[in-house]
C-alpha cells in the first residue's frame, strides 16, 4: 500500500511538472512563457519563435517574437498593426549602453532608407536615451499597442514609449527585415 501512494506521488509530480513545462519553453538559459499578455490589451498573445542573439561566438541575448497568431511570414509581421511583443533576456554578463545604442543605429539603417532614417532620427534617439548598460538576467519588454506605439519596459520599469507604427515596423526589422542582424535569429524568431 505505502508503495502504491508512493508510486501515485511520483506519477503525479511528473504529470505536475510535464504540464509546467507545456507553459514555457526554455532557450539559451532563459525560461520564456509560451503566452503573453500586455498591458493595455486584452489579447494574448503566443510565442510565435525565440533564438540566441550571437556575436563573435559569444551569446548576447536570447530574444522572443510574441503575437497575436503565429505566423512565419516577416512581411506581414512586421506591417501588421496588431499588439505584440519583443523580449530580450540578457544571457551576456555585461551589454554597455554604448553597444546596445551603436547596435540599434546600425540595425534601423541597415533596414530603412535615408529618408526613412531622417523620419524616425528623432524618435530612436529618444528609444536610445532609454537605454542603460544591461546585466546578465536583465529583460526588456519591447511591446507594441495599435494607437499608442512602442513602450519600452527594463528590469520591470517603463521607460517610456515610442509613438508611431513605422517606428515599431523599423523595429521588428532590426530582427525580421531584409538585412537582419543575424539570419539564424530571423529564422528562430519566425517559429523555423
Amino acid at each position: 500500500m505505502g508503495d502504491t501512494i508512493v508510486k501515485l506521488l511520483f506519477s503525479l509530480l511528473i504529470i505536475l511538472l510535464s504540464a509546467s513545462n507545456a507553459w514555457s519553453k526554455d532557450v539559451g538559459g532563459a525560461t520564456l512563457p509560451e503566452q503573453a499578455s500586455l498591458e493595455g490589451s486584452s489579447e494574448t498573445l503566443q510565442l510565435n519563435g525565440a533564438g540566441i542573439r550571437k556575436k563573435f561566438f559569444f551569446s548576447i541575448y536570447v530574444a522572443a517574437l510574441y503575437l497575436p497568431e503565429k505566423t512565419g511570414d516577416a512581411k506581414k509581421i512586421i506591417e501588421a498593426d496588431v499588439a505584440k511583443r519583443v523580449l530580450m533576456h540578457i544571457v551576456y554578463s555585461e551589454v554597455a549602453k554604448e553597444k546596445l545604442r551603436s547596435g540599434w543605429k546600425d540595425g534601423f539603417s541597415n533596414n530603412q532608407s535615408a529618408d526613412e532614417m531622417k523620419a524616425l532620427r528623432e524618435r530612436l534617439d529618444n528609444f536610445n536615451a532609454m537605454f542603460e548598460t544591461l546585466h546578465k538576467g536583465d529583460v526588456v519588454l519591447l511591446d507594441y499597442l495599435p494607437g499608442v506605439g512602442t513602450r519600452v519596459t527594463i528590469r520591470g520599469e517603463q521607460k517610456g514609449t515610442i509613438p508611431g507604427a513605422d517606428f515599431n515596423q523599423a523595429l521588428l526589422s532590426v530582427w525580421l527585415g531584409a538585412s537582419p542582424v543575424t539570419s539564424s535569429l530571423k529564422s528562430a524568431l519566425l517559429g523555423k
